[in-house]
């Protein structure tokens, strides 16, 4: 990503930082694990109980003492505590990459991934590959899973593929958020498991595209070179934050808060708008897929 010009003022953000909404979620998660209310923690650490429900959802800034006050009364280990603690003083920081070093540090992250993905009214996804995680069918999601990531189990996989499911049940109900996907052709005649398997998710990608709060187009292999081609992303809206956007490699995810380089991915997403096929043209070609023999393998 090209860096701001030296001398340049950089635009800053306002909102609530990806380390801040770790922040807030946990001490939420700790509380109610603790079987404990709102209430009980404000008589327990002297303050009101609205500062408390404030601090949980991420209305409120968050202070170093009251966080290690709320976190003593909870009797959270001193590994939480630390690393709670860190993120609070780094709150104002803008952008966040974080390497994988297991598969916790992993879990842990997808945990900021979702609650973006559950905060949002917008969703604007380009994948350059594979369809997007929350158009994908169940046999699909599995075969991805497998191929990307040796180290887990059969069962952790499984349990990941029922999140999955879970999380796109969210598309049906009233609050759900407007998605926009630009897919490339590629992702389309990539064969992802068997023949059947392919044809299904396909099929399923159609489906979806006719619900009203999603819009599916394909990035044609004409359209030649373009933005795309530096890798998959996602830009998460807001009803009253800035946008946030998204990237992840092998091993690394990256979320993009500073509000010049969040314009940057948005540049991108107009440029493969534009030269993307309409989305009854993108219907069509999908259809026109499902009758074809997929041309790769994966």
């Amino acid at each position: 990503m090209v860096a701001p010009g030296r001398g340049k003022r950089v635009a800053r953000r306002t909102g609530i930082s990806i380390r801040q909404r770790r922040v807030s979620a946990e001490l939420r998660a700790l509380r109610l694990a603790k079987g404990l209310s709102c209430k009980d923690v404000a008589e327990g650490v002297d303050c009101s109980e609205s500062k408390i429900s404030r601090m949980e959802t991420g209305h409120r800034g968050l202070q170093p003492d009251d966080v290690s006050a709320i976190l003593g009364f909870l009797r959270a280990s001193s590994a939480l505590r630390k690393e709670l603690l860190d993120l609070v003083r780094d709150g104002s920081r803008q952008n966040w990459h974080e390497i994988h070093t297991s598969i916790a540090t992993e879990s842990t992250n997808w945990k900021d991934f979702i609650r973006l993905e559950t905060d949002a009214d917008t969703i604007r996804n380009y994948e350059a590959m594979l369809l997007p995680g929350l158009t994908q069918t169940r046999d699909y999601a599995l075969e991805v899973m497998r191929a990307g990531d040796s180290r887990r189990s059969a069962e952790e996989m499984e349990r990941m593929v029922a999140a999955r499911m879970a999380r796109q049940r969210r598309l049906v109900e009233p609050t759900a958020p407007e998605l926009h996907y630009l897919i490339e052709e590629t992702a389309l005649t990539w064969r992802v498991g068997t023949p059947a398997t392919m044809r299904a998710q396909l099929r399923h990608l159609l489906h979806l595209a006719e619900r009203p709060k999603i819009t599916v187009q394909v990035v044609p292999f004409a359209a030649g070179v373009h933005p795309g081609m530096n890798g998959s992303f996602v830009i998460f809206g807001f009803p009253a934050e800035p946008p946030v956007a998204y990237l992840e490699s092998r091993g690394t995810s990256t979320f993009i808060e500073e509000a010049d380089h969040v314009k940057t991915f948005q540049f991108a997403w107009q440029k493969l708008r534009a030269i993307a096929l309409s989305p009854d043209d993108s219907a069509r070609l999908i259809t026109s897929v499902i009758g074809e023999p997929p041309c790769r393998e994966r």
